[in-house]
């Protein structure tokens, strides 16, 4: 892929792995990048920060898990600043509880960003790729989305669920020469992850190994690129000896207390 005088929209560009990616698709010679998340403090920093490769850093402060303002935002954007090259769905929350001690609200903000929220960007940015017939669409899932991790159940199950749309979607659009492609980290060190009781033997990743990991996999046409040694043994493992990876998953996993949401009530019939 050419970056040259390309317009990208990235989504959860206000930290993390999001904000690495912002700034070396800037790098590589974007000529404009539109920043979108909640934050606008952040978002106006890290536009701030493209200053200096020369691109024009756009704030689209909008929280994602609000469709009709996604929308607004989003067809704004394209009629003011013109039609997007690059769609990098980014943006993520992540909550570490063990299954029987989850809330329904975290539950539910992992699904309405993760999904939701990326479902409907893509929707509005993948329409009009379709009518020029170009484009490329990135959706970040992780390497949660090939093995899954205990005390991570509903934020595995999302990023499972990010690539069976990617792959679909992949099919759909590709008559009308749009670009489907699958992002895996594994385990990044970002302040999302930070506060997290990390899984043993894992080595995190910087988000700048993650952003130089996609553009390389852009420029060589990769339907998934995965990030790090680690999630290239995980993945080849999970293919042949699944009963292994699922082993050494628990052992790796943090300890967890596991505790009943409620009182468990013990009845004797006689």
């Amino acid at each position: 892929m050419n970056f040259k005088g390309k317009t990208a929209l990235v989504t959860g560009a206000s930290r993390g792995i999001g904000r690495a990616i912002a700034h070396r698709l800037a790098q590589q010679g974007c000529q404009r990048i539109l920043l979108l998340a909640r934050n606008r403090d952040r978002l106006c920093q890290v536009a701030e920060e493209l200053g200096q490769w020369g691109v024009e850093g756009v704030v689209l402060a909008v929280d994602l898990a609000d469709p009709i303002q996604v929308n607004v935002v989003i067809a704004q954007a394209w009629q003011q600043y013109g039609p997007v090259h690059l769609l990098v769905n980014c943006a993520g929350v992540a909550h570490q509880t063990p299954f029987l001690q989850a809330r329904l609200p975290q539950v539910q903000a992992e699904i309405s960003t993760n999904l939701v929220g990326l479902y409907t960007v893509t929707r509005l940015v993948g329409r009009r790729m379709a009518v020029r017939r170009e484009g490329c669409i990135v959706n970040v899932s992780s390497l949660m989305g090939k093995v899954a991790a205990p005390t991570m159940a509903t934020y595995s199950a999302t990023k499972f669920a990010i690539l069976g749309f990617t792959q679909a979607l992949r099919s759909e659009l590709a008559p009308y020469q749009v670009r489907v492609v699958a992002l895996l980290p594994s385990l990044t060190d970002t302040d999302m992850v930070r506060g997290f009781d990390w899984f043993r033997w894992v080595q995190p990743v910087s988000p700048e190994q993650v952003a130089e990991a996609l553009v390389t996999g852009l420029r060589q046409g990769s339907r998934e690129i995965l990030v790090g040694w680690q999630s290239h043994g995980a993945v080849w493992l999970q293919r042949l000896f699944p009963w292994l990876v699922e082993a050494l998953v628990q052992q790796a996993s943090p300890a967890v207390k596991v505790t009943a949401p409620y009182p468990l009530r013990q009845r004797v019939f006689s």
